[in-house]
């Protein structure tokens, strides 16, 4: 059973697919847990936990959730920043783990307006006195690849952006692992969290079709067809921004790192592994 003091951990976003697996997690260890997401609904939780509707751009609605709790797990979350900080110092908050992006602190993400969200984001509770923040920083989310169900459920097909590039897709099973050692006191530093080995997005989709039994096959997007594809679901600056990334993989500047290894002390879960846990969704 994880070591905490008697107040209760607030697990924001609870109904995300990190947040809901930190719920679990400190559920099943048995620490006083609390949710909160901003329209919950009955049965959307465990039984026994605490359930508040707060959200991170409303500073009003956030009180009651946090007051009391010792540590809250949240997303970053730019709009609300200020107001966010100050009821958690107010609520004597002890500690903030902050689902983050890896791309704070990667090199040749410097300048992506993605990245520069998340930095600013990092820095506004990094200058919050009173109260421990601890960064979680996936690079790349194996769920990202989600994006890509539609499109093979519709053409058993992908037409990708730089299908080539490599990337270390990380198990958000393993992101909200790390943020358990976070909120329990194991680690108090994140670093750049990855997946256990590069792939490329071609590879990924490979992995996928022997998740569901059937070949992908992959075409190449033009850099103007993926920034129109990425338009139609974001703001153009993020989408500029995601082909960004993509240039940067490109590059040979997406890494894998042996973070979630020397945090958790056992090997980052595979993205072969992640596939069988998502194949229903690729169906």
């Amino acid at each position: 059973m994880a070591s905490l003091d008697h107040k209760p951990t607030l697990v924001m976003g609870a109904r995300g697919s990190v947040g809901k697996l930190v719920l679990q997690q400190l559920a099943a260890e048995g620490v006083p847990v609390r949710a909160s997401a901003r329209r919950p609904e009955s049965g959307q939780f465990p039984d026994g936990v605490e359930v508040f509707a707060a959200d991170l751009t409303d500073p009003a609605s956030l009180s009651p959730a946090f007051e009391g709790a010792g540590q809250v797990f949240l997303y970053a979350n730019h709009d609300g920043v200020d107001g966010v900080i100050e009821t958690a110092r107010s609520a004597g908050m002890e500690r903030i783990v902050l689902l983050s992006s890896g791309s704070v602190i990667h090199p040749t993400s410097v300048g992506n307006a993605i990245a520069e969200k998340h930095r600013e984001v990092e820095a506004a509770f990094a200058a919050a006195p009173d109260v421990l923040v601890v960064p979680i920083r996936p690079l790349v989310l194996a769920t990202n690849a989600l994006a890509w169900a539609y499109q093979i459920r519709a053409t058993a097909s992908l037409a990708l952006y730089q299908p080539d590039a490599l990337t270390a897709p990380i198990h958000e099973r393993d992101v909200a692992a790390v943020a358990f050692a976070a909120l329990t006191g194991a680690t108090t530093v994140s670093g750049l969290l990855t997946g256990p080995a590069q792939l490329s997005q071609r590879e990924q989709a490979a992995a996928i079709g022997r998740a569901v039994g059937r070949q992908i096959p992959v075409s190449e997007l033009s850099r103007d067809a993926a920034m129109r594809q990425f338009a139609r679901f974001m703001p153009a600056k993020e989408a500029e921004a995601v082909l960004q990334f993509l240039d940067d993989a490109a590059a040979g500047n997406s890494p894998a790192t042996r973070t979630v290894q020397e945090i958790l002390g056992r090997p980052a879960i595979s993205f072969d592994t992640w596939t069988v846990d998502h194949a229903s969704d690729f169906r």
